[in-house]
């Protein structure tokens, strides 16, 4: 499954695997909450992350971030 989400002023599409037992709005507002949080408070890596961000795939409870540079892609723990 595919949605949008609003980050910094940008449109970034969020794919669901078919695994999440969560619901999904849940899903959308832990990740907003997290990515607000890193943005804000989180170490210059994953900062690099968020300003490339490009696309976010949630498999489980961990987000993976895909920025321009693959090598600056990463993965957060939702709960």
């Amino acid at each position: 499954m595919r949605m949008v989400i609003t980050f910094q002023n940008k449109m970034v599409p969020v794919y669901f695997t078919t695994e999440n037992k969560q619901p999904t709005q849940k899903v959308l507002r832990l990740l907003n909450s997290t990515l607000e949080l890193k943005i804000q408070k989180g170490k210059s890596a994953i900062q690099k992350c968020l300003n490339s961000l490009i696309s976010i795939e949630i498999k489980g409870s961990e987000a993976i971030l895909h920025s321009y540079s693959e090598n600056d892609s990463l993965a957060l723990s939702l709960y």
